[in-house]
């Protein structure tokens, strides 16, 4: 049976039942009566996900960090995430999702936003707009929607058709 989790936006969510840690800030300080904030995880150089909702975990809600995410259960609501979100194979997401990395290969519905890049593998499937500075679709992944790169570089509004030549 697959556990269900409702989150406000003012909660702080680090979980793991059944493979995911939950911790809500408000309903922490309602049963203990501590105004204490928790202490964000510090962010792993290496790039390993902190945070894995397991295949059997169903998230419905918002969902913050300040590392890495790796979903391989059923996500609904909205990510965001400062470092990295990896959608494991077995991962469905129907959300709004940011992040400085995305790597699908698992099954997104809703707006994807990465700032640095999105990798959809030849499992992976997104439907939906997309916003990012990369894009990599394998042979065998699936695209659907409008995609906006994004660039530093000045481009110019419009570009002017050669002229003919009198002569």
């Amino acid at each position: 049976m697959a556990n269900v989790f409702n989150l406000t936006a003012k909660s702080y969510a680090v979980a793991v039942c059944m493979g995911v840690r939950v911790r809500a800030e408000e309903e922490a300080q309602a049963m203990f009566g501590t105004n204490k904030k928790p202490q964000p995880a510090a962010p792993t150089m290496n790039g390993k996900p902190e945070t894995v909702i397991g295949a059997n975990t169903r998230f419905v809600g918002t969902l913050t960090s300040d590392g890495n995410i790796r979903i391989d259960g059923s996500v609904e609501g909205d990510v965001e995430v400062l470092g990295n979100l990896i959608i494991g194979e077995t991962g469905r997401v129907i959300a709004t999702v940011k992040a400085q990395n995305v790597h699908v290969s698992g099954a997104v519905k809703g707006e994807i936003t990465a700032v640095e890049q999105l990798e959809i593998s030849p499992t992976g499937k997104v439907w939906g707009d997309i916003i990012t500075a990369a894009l990599h679709i394998e042979p065998g992944g699936l695209f659907r929607g409008q995609s906006s790169m994004t660039t530093n570089i000045d481009e110019p509004l419009l570009l002017e058709a050669p002229r003919p030549s009198e002569g």
